[in-house]
């Protein structure tokens, strides 16, 4: 797998010295490298001390290293959603409930695309700008029509229609069946006489499996005849959950959701990192004679954590900080072969992560051990889940080499501002009366500015809302719970009955409530909030 990922350097320097004079005329290619539940303290030139990312600290260096922030939500789904659309994603609340918690804002395996293709998409304003356009790895948007997509046959809509050229997609996530690659709108490698069948109400066929650590360790009750009756059958687990993720079983690791067939299209999990890097470098080769957006998402941090061979055992920091290098190993990968080619000084490259960390999060994968040693949100409260800075404070790192003086920016940034900017990159007209909550903030972006973000709007799992303005931060009253249940340690989720306020500026882990010692600061934030979700 190596060898077919690092292609000869010499070659890809001839190749880059042949269209060296291409790349001066053109629109400068843009890669977004989106990394999943990476939180503040997992990368080294974030002050972490337990973890080595030389490749992001590479990246950091020759770059801009922001320090203030955000994605717009503390889990995946609209994070995403608001990433591509420039919208956020609780202007069409899906009220989807995981256990006790209710409004969930995390997509189900079998949901339908979230993305309506009549509206305006970051791929769509860079293919109408003339760019060659990919998303390669983690989706977790939907696909297909309301009700889940059909498996087994062309999936649609999905990519073209969003306005993505090509996409090679881990569709929902790792833990969530199907546990199949869709490349271009079909199950990559699937044999049509062994089809797909997923459900997530009810066991389904022969491989429909349900772990139950009431039994033994390595029982499951196998669901293999149509009445549902069950039997005890001994399997071979290599990784036990700790809450849900008990269904179906693949490659021997329990996930969420049942799933019989396509044996011959399943993945692999300890090379999931290494196909789809070869899958987004040969993107880069085959279009670097074009203007291109890539869309880079990686599976890793997400549990299950599965590290490759050359990964596993090496860090200090058990599995999670194995797959931490892997996630660093895929960067630096992207990066070497955009050098490689000659295609740096045309290429701006973006690096983050769609909301913030969480150790234990469904596996028993030794996360427990190492929550004493890694404080993957640093210095801030809560995590992945949670309306609290360590939810939605991520890593965010931009690169273009020639064109971005390296530094640290201080600046107040979202991740809803990167279709506008991006936009405004490659010449295309003002998306903003469309994408209502996109603004063109590209200097900043590129560093040339430290001109604060007016607002930063964030979303917690159950759909608490939160503003930050002028450093002072407001969290809306809600009727959640206090914790996350489900994780290890378990997340505080920002939820509270009364008004919360905070001053980043002196108090940046949240601990001392200010609503009732500033009460006009409260309702001025309350009312800007309320504002804010009026638009139209």
């Amino acid at each position: 797998m190596l060898k077919r990922i690092i292609y000869p350097v010499l070659t890809l320097a001839v190749a880059a010295q042949g269209c060296t004079s291409k790349q001066n005329e053109r629109k400068p290619n843009v890669i977004i490298i989106y990394t999943d539940d990476v939180g503040y303290g997992d990368i080294g030139c974030y002050d972490s001390d337990e973890v080595s990312t030389p490749n992001i600290d590479r990246l950091a260096s020759e770059g801009v290293r922001f320090t203030n922030a955000y994605a717009c939500a503390s889990t995946c789904t609209p994070s995403r959603y608001a990433l591509l659309t420039g919208e956020y994603h609780w202007r069409k609340p899906p009220g989807w409930s995981v256990g006790k918690i209710k409004g969930v804002s995390i997509a189900p395996g079998d949901a339908g695309i979230l993305i309506d293709p009549a509206r305006p998409t970051l791929p769509f304003l860079l293919k109408g700008a003339g760019y060659k356009t990919a998303v390669v790895g983690k989706w977790h948007v939907g696909l297909g029509p309301e009700g889940g997509p059909d498996w087994n046959g062309i999936i649609k809509p999905g990519m073209p229609e969003i306005g993505f050229d090509y996409s090679f997609l881990i569709p929902v996530t790792g833990d969530r069946v199907p546990c199949v690659f869709v490349e271009n709108s079909r199950v990559a490698g699937l044999d049509p006489e062994d089809p797909i069948q997923v459900s997530y109400k009810k066991p389904i066929g022969p491989d429909s499996l349900i772990y139950n650590p009431g039994i033994t360790p390595d029982v499951i009750v196998s669901y293999d005849k149509p009445s549902g009756t069950g039997r005890e059958d001994k399997r071979d687990i290599k990784m036990h959950p700790s809450f849900g993720h008990d269904q179906s079983i693949v490659n021997g690791i329990p996930r969420i959701g049942y799933m019989t067939g396509g044996r011959s299209a399943l993945w692999k999990d300890e090379k999931i990192a290494e196909t789809i890097t070869e899958k987004a470098l040969r993107f880069i080769d085959e279009n670097r004679d074009y203007p291109f957006f890539l869309y880079f998402s990686t599976h890793d941090v997400h549990v299950p954590r599965v590290p490759g061979k050359r990964f596993a055992g090496k860090s200090t920091l058990g599995v999670y900080g194995d797959v931490l290098m892997q996630m660093d190993w895929c960067v630096g990968q992207i990066i070497d072969r955009i050098d490689q080619l000659g295609l740096a000084e045309n290429t701006l490259v973006i690096f983050s992560s769609d909301n913030g960390p969480v150790q234990n999060d469904g596996y028993h994968d030794g996360t427990d051990e190492i929550s004493a040693l890694h404080k993957p949100s640093g210095p801030y409260r809560g995590g992945k889940y949670s309306a609290l800075e360590g939810g939605t404070k991520v890593p965010f790192i931009v690169r273009w080499r020639g064109k971005i003086k390296p530094g640290v920016s201080g600046a107040l940034f979202s991740q809803i501002d990167i279709m506008a900017s991006l936009a405004a990159l490659a010449g295309h007209p003002d998306p903003e009366e469309q994408a209502i909550d996109s603004h063109d903030n590209l200097q900043v972006l590129l560093g040339k500015k430290e001109t604060d973000r007016e607002f930063v709007v964030q979303q917690n799992m159950g759909g608490t809302l939160s503003i930050i303005k002028d450093n002072y931060k407001y969290i809306e009253p809600g009727d959640g719970p206090a914790l996350n249940p489900y994780t290890n340690p378990p997340v505080e989720l920002g939820n509270s009955p009364l008004p919360q306020l905070y001053n980043l500026a002196n108090d940046p882990g949240e601990k001392k409530n200010l609503a009732e010692k500033f009460p006009e600061i409260t309702k001025q934030l309350a009312d800007e909030l309320q504002k804010i979700k009026n638009i139209k």
